[in-house]
């Protein structure tokens, strides 16, 4: 328990500990993402581990400390932005993999709960932002030492984040929204100024919606976008070929699960993967193999997730 009788599992959803062989699979999984894994790791390493840039430095470019101090400075937040389905989430929940084995340290991830935003009752949305913010504050100090070399790092992730970050500049804002914005912007700025093995990463669908004040503070911006062609045939080509399904019916599907017919967005990497090939397979199932005309069919039938429009 932690003060005020508020409970870890009140403010985060179960803590996740990398390295971790399933979450370095399910990374692996995210096909056409390797632009973002790439960049995404090794942001997230400068942030939750400086350690790793002076031994590069002192490598590379000895006694080049004022780009040291410019590179660690950067407030440790990372906003991950992009429609539905694009793989954000996903990628914000494995990545921690990538970045425990690149940096070798062990690190958590602490997804915060939807029970942060509360039940209306006044000033309690501050409390469990200002709570979660604090346990991730202690948490971190725990994991640096007296020399200021880091034993291992946290990661607090925030989904759905405009409900909790919205603007505000909003006129239609209640005054404890306000406040548990500015408990926000506290507690990146607590983190920050600790100079702690932390960062926050912040999913949402409505960059737009984001505080301006947020935003400034983000040291770096990812947008997704829906998979193009190149990006679905990588998807799709593996489990598909596995079910015997030719290159030249793969290439139809790539195709079918495009922008066409009128409507200008294809399938979102969900829709390819939660949908699509399970609904594939499930057709066939149990009494016969699977087949390109009919994944065709499938595919030429199914209407993909519509694009989450701000409002």
């Amino acid at each position: 328990m932690m003060g005020d009788n508020i409970s870890f599992e009140e403010l985060f959803e179960q803590a996740i500990d990398y390295p971790d062989v399933d979450y370095r699979d399910r990374l692996t999984r995210l096909v056409g993402l390797d632009a973002q894994k790439e960049q995404l790791t090794k942001t997230l390493g400068l942030l939750v581990n400086p350690e790793g840039l002076s031994g590069w430095i002192d490598k590379y470019h000895k006694g080049a400390q004022s780009v040291r101090d410019i590179v660690l400075r950067r407030p440790p937040l990372i906003v991950m932005a992009g429609d539905v389905g694009s793989g954000k989430t996903e990628l914000a929940m494995t990545i921690g993999d990538a970045v425990a084995r690149q940096e070798d340290i062990n690190i958590t991830l602490l997804p915060l709960s939807l029970s942060t935003r509360g039940d209306g009752k006044v000033g309690q949305m501050t409390k469990l932002i200002s709570k979660a913010f604090e346990y991730t504050l202690e948490r971190a100090k725990k994991l640096k030492d007296e020399t200021g070399k880091s034993r291992g790092a946290v990661i607090l992730l925030v989904d759905e984040a405009d409900a909790l970050a919205q603007s505000r500049e909003n006129a239609q804002m209640h005054h404890e929204d306000k406040s548990g914005v500015n408990a926000f912007i506290r507690g990146i700025d607590s983190l920050g100024n600790g100079k702690l093995p932390a960062a926050v990463i912040m999913c949402t669908n409505r960059p737009g919606a984001l505080d301006p004040a947020v935003k400034r503070r983000a040291a770096e911006v990812f947008y997704f976008k829906r998979p193009n062609e190149d990006q679905r045939y990588k998807v799709l080509e593996a489990p598909l070929r596995e079910l015997e399904i030719t290159e030249n019916d793969i290439k139809q599907l790539v195709e079918l699960t495009g922008a066409k017919g009128g409507r200008d967005y294809g399938f979102t990497y969900s829709d390819l993967l939660q949908r699509l090939i399970p609904s594939i397979i499930l057709n066939a199932y149990p009494s016969e193999a699977v087949s390109g005309e009919e994944a065709k069919r499938i595919a030429g039938e199914m209407i993909p997730t519509p694009i989450f429009k701000e409002k």
